[in-house]
């Protein structure tokens, strides 16, 4: 490899925790073999990865790539205005940094930065974390060198030749006593009450919050503790609905940056479908009643549920059927200490802890 440590490498995309989570785990394993590399982080302007990743301590450049509106509108001859002015911007960073290798984990800025990186000669890798591929990732396939996916038959998407499934890179997440209690105290938690843990995503989920919303009466009186992540989205909604009333057994927040502390709490997660947050799911081995979201490409959430469900890992109930059902299953879950234990072994079984490893081998195959 390139002068042993001190290679340098630009990763792109963001747009939501699902993109962002992967390329700081990415990032993270790299600096930890070789901490003299360096890393910089392209993301696209007023997303959450331009808050994020220099909170985790990593330099980011903001591209104004966007998506396209998906009607006819003139909105969009700007859209492509600024793809274009992004493309100008990326083959600038490419050319100032020099990177060793460029990663794209889609997301709107992973196109003009692998476009660029590819162009002037940079080996270049995808990180795919759905079982359906984003568009982004699927215009880059033919550019890019190795692409890592986190399902099976991903050739309907890329050249089978350049896939290597090695499932989903995540955070690294130690389950332990110790921080059983660091996250009670963390979070607030005083009573030894089971915990039951709803998070909708980074962005929040409407369908989740309004079933937790409409049996907030029920939860207060159910003898357990809820912590409640309502994303930033529809966080102050939700308090100006509840009025100030809180009960003392909820825990209402916008957004848990101490995942693991979450999880070492959690007896229950409630979450959506999402590949990265079934993969972390999977890693720490926890129980979990998922809603998949029915508003992405082909339905994939469905399909990533029913892979747990299968295998006896979650329970899955549609998002038309989560107002009714959602909470009444948690809590009758919440009492079945059997069950809650057979889900969590079985989620385990699924996972792959050692994701962010063997991307970041092929990560330093390119650059050998």
């Amino acid at each position: 490899m390139k002068n042993n440590k001190n290679i340098r490498a630009i990763i792109s995309g963001g747009g939501t925790g699902g993109h962002i989570f992967p390329a700081l785990a990415i990032a993270d394993e790299i600096k930890r073999r070789l901490p003299d590399a360096e890393i910089l982080f392209a993301g696209a302007n007023n997303r959450m990865e331009m808050e994020r990743v220099p909170a985790a301590g990593y330099k980011i450049v903001g591209l104004p790539v966007r998506g396209l509106i998906r009607r006819f509108t003139l909105e969009n001859i700007r859209v492509l205005l600024d793809f274009l002015k992004s493309q100008k911007m990326a083959r600038k960073i490419v050319r100032d940094f020099k990177p060793d290798v460029a990663v794209g984990v889609g997301g709107y800025a992973s196109a003009p930065v692998l476009r660029a990186a590819s162009r002037m000669g940079v080996p270049c890798l995808l990180q795919e974390q759905n079982s359906y591929a984003g568009l982004t990732n699927k215009m880059l396939a033919k550019k890019v060198s190795k692409i890592c996916v986190a399902y099976n038959n991903m050739e309907r998407y890329f050249p089978a030749g350049k896939i290597v499934n090695l499932g989903n890179p995540v955070r690294k997440i130690e389950i332990s006593p110790e921080l059983h209690a660091e996250a009670r105290r963390h979070f607030g938690i005083k009573s030894e009450n089971p915990v039951l843990f709803v998070m909708g995503g980074s962005l929040g989920a409407r369908t989740i919050n309004r079933a937790v919303l409409s049996k907030i009466e029920k939860v207060a009186h159910a003898g357990i503790e809820l912590l409640w992540q309502t994303g930033k989205y529809y966080y102050n909604d939700i308090l100006e609905q509840l009025e100030g009333k809180v009960p003392e057994n909820v825990h209402v927040l916008d957004f848990v940056s101490r995942m693991d502390l979450a999880y070492n709490l959690s007896d229950l997660i409630i979450s959506r479908a999402g590949a990265l947050s079934l993969s972390e799911i999977c890693v720490v081995g926890k129980p979990s009643v998922l809603v998949p979201s029915p508003n992405v490409a082909e339905d994939h959430q469905a399909k990533n549920a029913l892979a747990l469900s299968n295998a006896g890992a979650a329970v899955t109930i549609n998002d038309s059927d989560a107002g009714n059902r959602l909470i009444d299953e948690a809590l009758t879950l919440l009492a079945d200490k059997i069950k809650l234990k057979t889900l969590g072994e079985n989620a385990q079984k699924l996972a792959k802890p050692n994701a962010t490893e063997h991307i970041v081998d092929e990560i330093f195959k390119l650059i050998s």
